[in-house]
C-alpha cells in the first residue's frame, strides 16, 4: 500500500502541476494578444490623416478605435483608454476600447472545468480501485500464509465486491473444503489405527495357536497320524484366519486412503472438451509438442464435468511424461452405447504384459525409472470413471499407446 500512496501522490501532484501550467499558459496567451487589434487600427487611421487630412477619417469600419480628439484643453482629462500620436506637427488622441475579453475568460474557465472533471475522474477511479481491489486484496494477503500453518477455523470475511465477492467466497469454501478433508483425514485415521490394533489382537490368537500346534507335533506329541493330520488342518485352517486379517489390512491401507466424491450430473461435451483445450494448447506449444483435437459431435453426458477434466488431465499429463513429445491427440470414435474420448501419443516404452496393471494403485511400470510420480494417477482416474457410471481402458500398438475414457450418455 505504501506504493499505492507514492503513486497517489505523484497523480495528485502531477494534476496540481498541470493546471497551474494550463493557467499560466492561457493567461500568457491572452495577454500577449489583447493589445495589438487597436494598435493596428491607430496605425491605420494615423496613416490616412497625415495623407488625407482629419477630416476625410472613417470611423464606421473601426472594432477598436471610436473617436479621435485634436489637442483642446481638455485633452488630457479624459477617463477612458486612449492612445496619443503627433502626425503633421499636431497631436491626435485615439480612443479605444480595449479587447473584448470575455471570450478568453469563458475560454480559460471552460478549460479549468475540463481539467477540474477530468482530475475528478481519475481520481475518483484511483479511489475506486484502491477501496474496491486493492484494500479488500490487502485484507486477503494472510490468508495463504494462515492455510499453510493449517489455521483452517477462521472463516474469510464475505464481500459484496463485484471484484472479489465470488473470490472471497471461494477461498472460504477452500478453506471449508481443506478443514472438512482434514477431519475426514483424522477420523480416517482413526479408524485406520482401530482396526490396526483390533485385527493385531485378533491376530494374536491364530497366531498362538499355530505355535502351540506347531510346538506339539515338533516334540511328537501326537503318536497318532491321524491325529497329526488334525493339527496340521488346524495350523493351516489358523492360517488362512492371519491372511484373511492381513487382507484385511491391505485393504484398508490401499483402498481408503482416498476420498473421491463425485457430483453427478449432466454437462455438455464441448464444455469439457473446450476446458482441456484451454489449457494444454498453451502448455503444450511452449515445450514444442504438437496437440490435436480431433472432430466431435456436441452431446449431452452424464457425470460430474469437474471429475471429468480430472481424468482427463490425468491422462495427459501420463502422455507428457511417458511420451516422446512429439504429439498428443484427442480423438472422438463413433459408438453407440456412449461417448469415448481417447487419449494418443507416440513413443510407448510400456510393455504390453504390464498394461492389465497400469490401472492399480501404486503400480509403476518399468518405463517409469527416474520418472517423478506415485502411480495412483490411473488408479483414480479408473475410480473417478467408475463412479461416474463409465470405463477407462488402455491398448496399445507399437509405439502408440490410447487410453480411452468411456462416458454414458445422458
Amino acid at each position: 500500500m505504501k506504493a499505492w500512496r507514492k503513486l497517489f501522490a505523484l497523480a495528485a501532484t502531477l494534476a496540481a502541476v498541470i493546471f497551474v501550467s494550463a493557467n499560466l499558459l492561457l493567461n500568457y496567451l491572452n495577454e500577449s494578444e489583447s493589445g495589438r487589434p487597436h494598435r493596428v487600427e491607430i496605425n491605420r487611421l494615423a496613416l490616412q490623416i497625415k495623407q488625407n487630412g482629419f477630416g476625410n477619417v472613417d470611423l464606421s469600419q473601426c472594432k477598436f478605435v471610436y473617436n479621435i480628439a485634436q489637442f483642446d484643453e481638455e485633452f488630457y482629462d479624459f477617463d477612458g483608454d486612449y492612445s496619443i500620436r503627433e502626425i503633421n506637427g499636431e497631436l491626435y488622441r485615439f480612443d479605444y476600447r480595449a479587447k473584448n475579453n470575455s471570450v478568453n475568460s469563458q475560454i480559460i474557465i471552460a478549460v479549468n472545468v475540463i481539467l477540474s472533471v477530468m482530475f475528478a475522474l481519475v481520481f475518483g477511479i484511483l479511489f475506486y480501485v484502491h477501496s474496491k481491489i486493492l484494500r479488500p486484496f490487502e485484507r486477503l494477503t494472510n490468508v495463504p500464509y494462515e492455510l499453510s500453518k493449517g489455521n483452517l477455523t477462521s472463516p474469510v470475511k464475505e464481500s459484496k465486491s463485484r471484484f472479489f465477492g465470488r473470490f472471497l467466497w471461494g477461498i472460504d469454501l477452500l478453506r471449508e473444503n481443506i478443514e472438512q478433508q482434514k477431519q475426514r483425514e483424522l477420523e480416517l485415521q482413526k479408524e485406520k489405527k482401530t482396526l490396526l490394533l483390533s485385527l493385531s489382537h485378533d491376530i494374536k490368537t491364530p497366531l498362538s495357536a499355530i505355535k502351540l500346534y506347531s510346538k506339539a507335533l515338533s516334540k511328537n506329541l501326537y503318536k497318532d497320524t491321524e491325529k497329526q493330520y488334525e493339527t496340521a488342518e488346524k495350523i493351516n485352517a489358523k492360517a488362512d484366519e492371519i491372511e484373511c486379517y492381513v487382507s484385511r489390512i491391505i485393504t484398508a491401507s490401499r483402498e481408503d486412503f482416498l476420498s473421491l466424491d463425485v457430483e453427478n450430473g449432466e454437462f455438455y461435451l464441448s464444455d469439457l472438451v473446450q476446458n482441456i483445450a484451454a489449457y494444454y494448447t498453451e502448455k503444450l506449444e511452449l515445450v514444442k509438442t504438437e496437440f490435436v483435437v480431433g472432430e466431435y459431435r456436441n452431446c449431452l453426458i452424464f457425470g460430474d464435468l469437474n471429475r471429468a477434466v480430472e481424468v482427463l488431465q490425468n491422462v495427459i499429463e501420463n502422455a507428457i511424461k511417458y511420451g516422446d513429445g512429439k504429439q498428443i491427440e484427442i480423438m472422438f470414435p463413433e459408438n453407440d452405447e456412449g461417448v469415448l474420448i481417447s487419449i494418443i501419443n507416440d513413443g510407448c516404452t510400456l510393455d504390453k504384459s504390464e498394461l492389465p496393471h497400469i490401472f492399480e494403485s501404486f503400480h509403476r511400470g518399468t518405463n517409469s525409472e527416474n520418472i517423478q510420480g506415485s502411480g495412483l494417477g490411473l488408479y483414480i482416474c479408473r475410480q473417478l470413471m467408475h463412479k461416474m457410471n463409465g470405463e477407462i481402458f488402455a491398448a496399445i500398438d507399437g509405439k502408440f499407446i490410447t487410453v480411452t475414457a468411456v462416458f454414458g450418455r445422458a
